[in-house]
């Protein structure tokens, strides 16, 4: 397993940033030097960094089986937004940081292989990417994210203190481009292809509300999305299983264990 620590200056936030990276060194022995994998853009929640799912969960382990590059950036308690404040904290992930990748890593260029996920915060982060540009993404998933906005507003002062500085003095973010709900409707309206969707959250978890407000609201639009709950609070060892849900869930090669045969059940062609 290989990780990387990827250090640089973003010109779009004036700001020195810094990526975690991991893939499976397996997947260029198995399929030539010269290969580029599918990449997994993998999002933070609200109080954590590019580091945290390296240290609470075992995402290095995970991605070992497969023929996935895996990024995951630092966007600070921005909600992936073009902030009030300044930072264009969505251009940089929706467009720097996937060409730098493109660029400085071995991944495939195509939207294809080109996926996203996160976690609370990073689950919202995930769909507003996916919906925002579906054009850039196979496929997306949601792990208890905060997926309706509007309705987590009445709580903002407790739980998001710099909710002004990010979303603007008068904090409306119902109808608007921060709306998933009013995003979804849109791109159902315009008939656009939009990525797979998976959403997950657990029934004690303090967002289950605002996941079944976007659930409930995607079925009565058809949009189709892949959705799973179970027992589980707003914690690591509820987000540590769900993302090997997530793995399994991607249209990618899981590859062979060193020392075996050739794997003829691989879930995907080499890209």
């Amino acid at each position: 397993m290989a990780l990387m620590n990827f250090e640089f200056f973003s010109e779009t936030l004036s700001l020195a940033s810094e990526v975690n990276v991991v893939f499976s060194q397996r997947s260029k022995k198995q399929l030539g030097s010269d290969h580029k994998s599918p990449v997994l853009y993998l999002l933070h929640g609200l109080s954590d960094n590019h580091s945290a799912w390296l240290r609470k969960s075992s995402i290095e382990r995970y991605a070992e089986e497969y023929d996935l590059t895996i990024v995951m950036p630092a966007v600070h308690r921005s909600f992936y937004r073009n902030t009030y404040s300044g930072y264009r904290y969505f251009d940089y992930v929706a467009h720097e940081l996937p060409e730098l990748c493109k660029t400085y890593l071995q991944i495939s260029k195509s939207p294809s292989d080109t996926f996203v996920a996160g976690l609370s915060m990073g689950g919202y982060g995930a769909f507003k990417l996916a919906l925002t540009h579906p054009e850039q993404y196979a496929a997306a998933a949601s792990l208890s994210g905060a997926l309706d906005l509007a309705s987590l507003v009445h709580q903002k002062d407790e739980l998001f203190p710099e909710w002004p500085h990010i979303f603007g003095p008068d904090q409306n973010v119902e109808a608007s481009e921060d709306d998933l709900l009013h995003l979804a409707s849109e791109r159902k309206k315009e008939g656009v292809s939009l990525p797979k969707l998976y959403q997950c959250c657990g029934t004690e978890d303090y967002l289950y509300l605002a996941n079944q407000s976007f659930l409930s609201h995607s079925q009565k639009i058809g949009l189709p999305l892949t959705y799973e709950e179970g027992p589980g609070e707003h914690v690591w060892s509820y987000w540590d299983v769900q993302i090997q849900k997530v793995l399994e869930w991607l249209p990618i090669r899981k590859l062979e264990k060193e020392g075996s045969s050739p794997d003829t059940d691989s879930k995907a062609p080499a890209s």
